[in-house]
């Protein structure tokens, strides 16, 4: 049997490797954590409350202050309503569950938009985490949907899904950039749903030429890979974000995309290729010589003239996917002590801000794109949305929980 297809039979007819257990609701409120993680997360609900007047006012959610509040097109949309499920899951509070449903149906007709490949943010984030905290139905199509949309930007000579459409600016035929790694867990949760394995194919074949030709020999990347579309041959490596010398640039936050991606892949098939790719990930990133002190990460490790400009999504997103790597691998203490380390920085007066202020977000020092001057030292929903994410996981793994509670597809 081709191996693409049975890993796909697998993932239909059996749990695999550390997949998580449905367990009933509880308050992770309650559950015993240090102080300042319980403080950071009320931190997260009321700053997400005084934002939700002005989201509902005009079914819009928000980016940054910079960006303020957008369409359901962009491809940040899903991210507030994952923090509204996140808080639900948090506190058990009906009134968290009622915000997050209200918000996560402004989303709804994104779930068929093929326009890039970050349907993934969109509808995981709502919809996915909706169905894994309620079992709605309409979540899980949506999700179903979703992937059948994602699947259109397949090409089966590249073997790759394209992220942007092609830019005859910047020569771009058909590119792809790191941060697609992170939809393909949309990919296997369609396959769960649906039974149908194409999802978790196109998903495999996807994650095997990004470890074939988007890495280089010591395990960083670029923002952009571009391919030959007729051909489906390697081009070259490019940028968009970080560092504007492809073969050198490490821009923080697509590194940690690459972490988590690779993370979830172990998960998803058990094949451990993809397990030892995240180690080798995480020991670039914890033995870079330009990792500073506090664990936040610049904006690209490798700039000329190292600046002081963080981006502390970048360690929002790292921390989580560490914490989930931690529980595979043998090296897991050390990961799991890093993500510590992230998120007691994230968690201090520096990047932690005060309620009320900082336009209701919930983290500061985010970078968008640097280069561009875009979003710069300010302010990001995704830096919120994946701190949020690594908080419960770091609640639950104190308290001996699967990191993947309330999850009623087990």
């Amino acid at each position: 049997m081709n191996k693409f297809y049975s890993y796909a039979l697998a993932l239909m007819l059996t749990a695999v490797v550390c997949l998580p257990q449905l367990s009933s609701a509880q308050e992770l409120s309650k559950a015993n954590a240090p102080t300042w993680v319980h403080n950071a997360l009320e931190v997260v609900g009321k700053q997400a409350k005084g934002m939700l007047k002005d989201v509902k006012k005009n079914q819009q959610t928000p980016r940054s202050i910079e960006r303020g509040l957008r369409a359901s097109s962009d491809w940040t949309s899903g991210f507030y309503p994952g923090i509204l499920w996140y808080l639900y899951e948090y506190s058990g509070n009906e009134k968290w569950r009622q915000d997050a449903a209200t918000v996560t149906a402004y989303l709804e007709k994104e779930q068929y938009s093929n326009h890039d490949h970050d349907i993934g943010f969109r509808i995981y984030c709502s919809y996915g985490n909706g169905y894994l905290l309620t079992g709605e139905e309409q979540y899980k199509k949506a999700v179903v949907n979703a992937a059948k949309a994602l699947s259109t930007r397949f090409n089966d000579k590249t073997q790759t899904i394209m992220s942007w459409n092609a830019n005859e600016e910047r020569d771009w035929k058909y590119p792809v950039i790191i941060d697609n790694m992170m939809n393909l867990e949309l990919m296997f949760e369609a396959t769960r749903f649906s039974g149908d394995p194409s999802f978790t194919t196109i998903a495999i074949k996807h994650a095997l030429q990004t470890m074939k030709f988007h890495y280089r020999s010591d395990f960083s990347c670029p923002h952009v890979v571009d391919y030959d579309v007729e051909t489906g041959a390697f081009r070259r490596m490019d940028y968009n974000n970080g560092f504007s010398d492809p073969k050198t640039a490490a821009w923080s936050r697509g590194q940690s995309w690459g972490l988590y991606g690779f993370t979830l892949m172990y998960r998803e098939t058990g094949d451990t290729q993809y397990l030892a790719f995240a180690e080798n990930i995480a020991e670039y990133l914890l033995n870079h010589p330009n990792m500073p002190d506090d664990m936040v990460p610049y904006w690209d490790y490798n700039a000329p003239k190292i600046p002081t400009m963080r981006d502390a999504s970048a360690a929002a997103i790292m921390a989580s996917g560490l914490l989930e790597l931690s529980t595979y691998s043998k090296e897991g203490h050390k990961y799991y002590k890093a993500a510590e380390l992230m998120l007691q920085s994230l968690s201090s007066e520096k990047y932690l801000a005060k309620p009320g202020s900082n336009g209701h977000y919930v983290i500061k020092h985010a970078t968008g794109n640097y280069l561009n001057g875009s979003e710069v030292d300010g302010t990001l929903i995704y830096a919120d949305y994946y701190y949020t994410e690594a908080l419960l996981r770091y609640i639950k793994l104190n308290n001996n929980q699967s990191i993947f509670s309330y999850d009623p597809r087990q």
